[in-house]
Order: structure tokens, then C-alpha cells, then sequence
């Protein structure tokens, strides 16, 4: 097996003859995930419906990809369907195995025996797709200099305009990962005059925010504390409710310095960010996992999602936006199909027109989660896909089983 393996390595093609990225997946709703989670590598992405068998066959073939990603589900014998996979493959290839079993076990045969990169169980989402795939990559690449940190992850809820009801979504959205993955959310409003977060759920906010976004020196975690509202035993607001003839001056700083904080203190932290944002606001856009536009179906609103999206670019971000389109069906709005149309793209969330349901809801202080069945069906996908899915188990860095026999191959090659 070893010596018909070697025979395979010094066949191998030139790097400039192999694909970037190759994965075989059995459904489309992980290919959705990869696509997505992977969507600063573009068109060098390209993904064939099957599972690791079908792989292994076209490998014999062709040549083999720099990233190739493969999918053990419903394979009997998954773990000799690897060791084929290895013959076919030259040592070099980076290799990450996607599967339904869940159990530990599994886990370590494939990355600790095997050696492969990572094993990832589903469903996938884009969020563990772009930190255990993405992000190694580009660190192997060069253009990432360490994997993603611990702590919470940050997302960002922007209305393109107001009243688009990006504050609904986010305290909901807050809640609904709350109650779903039993972890610690925190909110946090950065409408330091005017917001209505703490107002949806009947919290009332005092002034320390306003103090740590100004003066981060003065922040620590004990000051968060007392600022934040709990609202359930896994669900905390931060906001504040400044008078109107205060100018509140956060600064990036203070900005970076409050998530800092809080990612140390919670698992998810939801952001409800003012658009257009200032450059202190515009920090949390750079430090989130996830940015979320709000659009109403109207034409402002277009407008300023293309705005919004050169914004998010030129900080630097490469992944996407999600979009997510509320009071879809609105009479008098624009269709759905129009909007995509002047986007260029199509919709990760749309909420449908709920006029009577959502304001009641909010103005007696409750969340419309609990209020409107409808509006929970239509925040569960987006919730489900950033959230919802079990993540695997992050390893120490291990040399995959390719570029370990590469190794030993060129040290006896340098002994003899």
C-alpha cells in the first residue's frame, strides 16, 4: 500500500494544473453553506454532487485539488474509504471530511489516526465552514496570521434606513439563539439616543454604555455588568437612553474595547447598529463574524444596501452581507423579484408583511418571537444556519496524513 502510494505522489500534476478547491457533497444544503462560508474565494470554488466514493474514483483520474473537501455520510465503512482516498491523492493535499456522525470517537479516528484536517459534522453552516476551512486556508496562504480567537461571536444587524425594522430582528433574532442553543447572548444598542431595544423587551437602560464607549479606560467587565438587563437567565441587553441635546462621542476604541469585554462574558453577542455608521460603529462592523442588512421593500432601501456593501468592502471584509428583506408582500412596496433584480443577488431572510402582530408585540414590551408563529418560522433558517449546528471539536494543528508521509518521504530521500 505505502509503495503504490509513493508511485501516486510522483505522478502528481503541477501545482498550476490543480484545482484550488474541490468538494463532494451529497445535499445541497451543505453545498449552500460552503459556497457561502467560503464566498471570498469566488469562482475557485467548485463543488460536484456525491459523497467520498465518487471522489476517490474521479481522483484516479485527475488530478488532485490543493483543498478538497469530501463527505462520508451514508458510507458504511467511511474510515477505509479515507485509506483509498489516500492512495489516489498526493501527499500534499489539505483534506476535510464532512459527516452526520457526531460521536467522538469518529472525530479522532479521522483527525487524530488519519491525520486529515478537520472533520466536520453536520448540518454545516457558514459560520464553522469559514472558521475551520476558511480560515486555515488563508493562514496557510499567508494572508491570515493566526486562526480565529476565543470568544463570542459578533453579528451586526444594520437598517438601511429607518424604520425598516432592524431593531425587531435583532431583538428577536438575540432571543431566538438564546432559547435555541441554551448559550449566553448579550444585545447590545448602539442607538445611544433613541434606541428601542430595551424598550421591545420592557428593560430600562441607564448610562454607563455611553461612559464605556467614550472612556475605555474607565470600562471593565464589572461596569458591563451592571449595565447590562437581563432579560431571561441566557439573555442580557446593553443599551443606553441619552437625552436628546447630549452628543454622545464613542470612540473606536471604546467600541472594540466593549466587545473585547463582552465576547470574553457571552457566546453570541448581537449588535443593532445605526446606518450609516461613524467610525467608532464601523469598528463593530470589522470585528463581526456576521453583518445582517435590513431592507424594507423600497427603492431608499436598495439604494443604500449597495452603499452599505461598499462600506463592508472597503473595511477590508471579504465575506458577504446577509440580507435579509422585511414586510415582503408590503401593499404598495416593490416585489421581491425586482429588489434581487437591482441588488444582483437574491435574499437569506425575508419576513413577511405582519402589520397587526409585530407592533403590538413590541409596544407591550414582548418579543413577537412568542407573539406571531409566522415570525419565528421566518428568523429560524438564518438562526438555524449561523447557530444552529453542533461545531466540531477544534484540535491542536495537526499535519495531515498526506503532508506527514510527504515529510518522511523527503527525510529518507535526504538520508539516501
Amino acid at each position: 500500500m505505502i509503495r503504490a502510494r509513493e508511485g501516486k505522489a510522483e505522478a502528481a500534476s503541477p501545482q498550476a494544473d490543480r484545482l484550488p478547491l474541490l468538494a463532494y457533497l451529497t445535499d445541497e444544503a451543505s453545498e449552500a453553506a460552503l459556497r457561502t462560508g467560503l464566498a471570498e474565494l469566488g469562482g475557485t470554488v467548485q463543488v460536484r454532487r456525491g459523497d467520498i466514493r465518487h471522489a476517490v474514483r474521479a481522483l484516479e483520474r485527475e488530478a488532485t485539488p490543493q483543498v478538497l473537501v469530501v463527505d462520508v455520510s451514508g458510507v458504511d465503512d467511511a474510515l477505509g474509504a479515507l485509506e483509498k482516498l489516500a492512495g489516489v491523492c498526493t501527499p500534499d493535499a489539505r483534506v476535510f471530511v464532512v459527516g452526520e456522525r457526531a460521536d467522538i470517537g469518529f472525530y479522532r479516528s479521522i483527525v487524530h489516526e488519519l491525520g486529515a484536517d478537520e472533520y466536520i459534522f453536520k448540518p454545516l453552516t457558514r459560520d464553522n465552514i469559514a472558521m475551520l476551512v476558511g480560515a486555515r486556508i488563508a493562514q496557510e496562504a499567508g494572508v491570515a496570521e493566526t486562526l480565529p480567537g476565543r470568544g463570542g461571536r459578533i453579528v451586526t444587524v444594520c437598517g438601511m434606513r429607518g424604520g425598516v425594522g432592524a431593531t425587531t430582528l435583532a431583538v428577536n433574532l438575540a432571543a431566538l439563539v438564546a432559547e435555541s442553543t441554551k448559550g449566553h447572548v448579550a444585545l447590545l444598542d448602539l442607538h445611544l439616543r433613541g434606541g428601542s431595544a430595551a424598550l421591545m423587551l420592557g428593560g430600562k437602560p441607564g448610562s454607563g454604555l455611553r461612559v464605556a464607549l467614550e472612556e475605555p479606560e474607565r470600562a471593565d467587565a464589572l461596569l458591563l455588568d451592571r449595565v447590562a438587563i437581563p432579560v431571561s437567565e441566557r439573555l442580557r441587553v446593553i443599551a443606553a437612553e441619552e437625552p436628546f441635546d447630549i452628543d454622545p462621542a464613542p470612540t473606536p476604541e471604546g467600541v472594540r474595547n466593549v466587545l473585547d469585554l463582552l465576547r470574553a462574558r457571552f457566546n453570541v453577542i448581537v449588535v443593532d447598529l445605526p446606518m450609516p455608521p461613524t467610525a467608532a460603529e464601523r469598528m463593530a462592523l470589522s470585528m463581526a463574524r456576521h453583518r445582517i442588512f435590513v431592507l424594507g421593500p423600497d427603492l431608499a432601501s436598495v439604494r443604500d444596501a449597495e452603499a452599505a456593501r461598499k462600506l463592508v468592502s472597503g473595511l477590508g471584509v471579504a465575506t458577504p452581507p446577509i440580507l435579509a428583506l422585511n414586510r415582503e408582500g408590503w401593499r404598495g412596496g416593490l416585489r421581491t423579484a425586482l429588489i434581487e433584480e437591482g441588488l444582483g443577488t437574491g435574499f437569506d431572510l425575508r419576513i413577511p408583511d405582519l402589520p397587526a402582530q409585530i407592533p403590538a408585540a413590541a409596544n407591550l414590551g414582548k418579543l413577537a418571537l412568542n407573539e406571531c408563529p409566522a415570525f419565528r418560522r421566518a428568523l429560524q433558517p438564518v438562526a438555524a444556519e449561523l447557530f444552529g449546528g453542533k461545531r466540531a471539536v477544534e484540535p491542536k494543528r495537526l499535519l495531515g496524513f498526506w503532508r506527514r508521509r510527504a515529510r518522511g518521504e523527503a527525510a529518507v530521500a535526504a538520508v539516501s
